[in-house]
């Protein structure tokens, strides 16, 4: 009996999702009372709890403690790195990263949500929409999360009454609809008491909807294995020196979006040059298809050029190569990043020499308007950028590709990630912005380009 990608892929399906929300909105005791009821924590992980509780003075276990792992976190009663948490359900398998609240650290709410297929953002039902739940729906819709969950947290202390849920709703919807976010389902909860997180809530009756992890366990994921664009990013070239196998050559890599199969014929980038799939090797096995995330090895009928950093795309669905990026950039380093600065540009495997030839504009999250040349980004700081390359790269359009268009600007003295950047991702309409062309680049101690 032959299955399906879906059916295939539907067996082990997994969820990558986000918390996010302003300080003491109830985030960690969520994410601990999700982990707690789901019965994901292991009883020495339990026992710890409880102790540290006691140290603190509280009678019941503090759940938060569960994902506020670090000693600082722990003595100030905040998130401050993103917390990652793995579980899992008869019904789905999660990767879970809880984000810090504070403004300072938006650059670790957009590295946990970078990857998120979806962000539940909390409110605290006695404060409503606040700044920093604006801010987080805006994060949100800029990274191309494709569902978000509102959770109106501590339903307990407004009596859990159902007009105070219902504006809180009304708000953030219509704002992040206008953001451009396609799915936004509300859900009133109390994280401490437990309600409708795991077990549907018996002083909420006029609540109809599904549970938190309900929710989690039934939303669509994302994994169109079919329909998107197939892009393998070649990590090693493989040349085993064997009498059984002496003209080799594999080119080795995870697919990063797609499907490959035998026979089809391919274009490398930036090259340009073509050929047809050989054979497809998957753990040792020969293989007629492939697909995402799964770490390949392509055999090519013809012996052409390719190394570390091409990427290998379908020939009727190549992307154009450019060494002229726009881009919004989430500068996450605590040295700015000025006009003119020299950087490398990591995209997928590849790494290449660039100018930061203009900073055109900086993002008020709070307001969503631009802030003219500002000349430079700091820690936090979201903006458009447009840089030079010193080689062609082959970027999709983020809204596209939230994989092979991103990518890194890293200090060439010392490797440290400067910013994260995502390929025509823009606010307009909730569609991306088109690159624009910028001047060329000036000659400066080899970076002439």
């Amino acid at each position: 009996m032959t299955t399906t990608l879906t059916e295939q892929a539907s067996a082990t399906t997994l969820l990558r999702f986000a918390t996010a929300g302003s300080v003491d909105d109830g985030k960690s005791t969520l994410v601990g009372r999700l982990l707690h009821d789901s019965k994901s924590v292991l009883t020495d992980q339990l026992e710890a709890v409880e102790r540290a509780s006691l140290s603190r003075g509280q009678e019941a276990p503090d759940l938060a403690l569960l994902t506020d792992g670090l000693r600082a976190e722990r003595e100030q009663g905040i998130t401050i790195d993103v917390a990652y948490r793995y579980f899992a359900t008869p019904k789905r398998r999660f990767i879970l990263a809880d984000t810090p609240g504070h403004v300072q650290y938006t650059r670790n709410m957009v590295t946990g949500a970078s990857t998120a297929e979806l962000a539940v953002v909390l409110v605290d039902a006695r404060n409503g929409v606040v700044e920093q739940t604006r801010r987080h729906a805006a994060v949100a819709a800029l990274l191309r999360v494709p569902h978000v969950v509102l959770a109106v947290n501590k339903m307990d202390l407004v009596d859990y009454a159902e007009p105070v849920f219902a504006a809180i709703a009304e708000e953030f919807t219509a704002y992040a609809a206008s953001l451009g976010v396609p799915e936004i389902t509300a859900i009133p909860i109390s994280a401490l008491a437990g309600d409708n997180v795991v077990e549907p809530s018996a002083h909420m009756d006029w609540y109809g909807g599904p549970t938190v992890l309900e929710h989690l366990e039934t939303v669509p994921v994302s994994h169109d294995l079919t329909g998107c664009h197939a892009r393998l990013p070649v990590q090693y070239v493989i040349r085993p020196q064997s009498a059984e196998h002496p003209d080799y050559r594999g080119y080795a890599g995870q697919i990063a979006a797609g499907t490959f199969r035998v026979g089809e014929e391919v274009t490398v980038l930036p090259s340009g040059r073509t050929s047809r799939i050989a054979g497809i090797d998957l753990l040792g096995t020969a293989v007629d298809l492939a697909w995402t995330p799964q770490s390949v090895t392509l055999l090519l009928d013809d012996d052409i050029d390719i190394s570390r950093g091409d990427l290998i795309v379908p020939s009727g669905d190549a992307p154009a190569t450019t060494q002229d990026i726009e881009a919004t950039v989430c500068h996450v380093a605590d040295r700015p990043l000025s006009v003119g600065q020299r950087v490398l540009l990591k995209h997928t495997t590849r790494t290449v020499k660039a100018i930061v030839k203009d900073i055109p504009s900086r993002l008020t999250l709070d307001d969503l308007s631009q802030h003219p040349a500002p000349g430079q980004l700091v820690a936090n700081d979201i903006g458009r950028v447009v840089v030079r390359t010193a080689e062609p790269l082959a970027l999709d359009a983020y809204a596209d590709s939230r994989r092979t268009g991103s990518f890194l600007l890293i200090d060439p003295a010392d490797g440290t990630t400067l910013t994260a950047g995502m390929a025509g991702a823009a606010f307009t309409d909730g569609t991306a912005t088109p690159d624009k062309a910028p001047a060329a680049a000036a000659d400066d101690e080899g970076w002439d380009f």
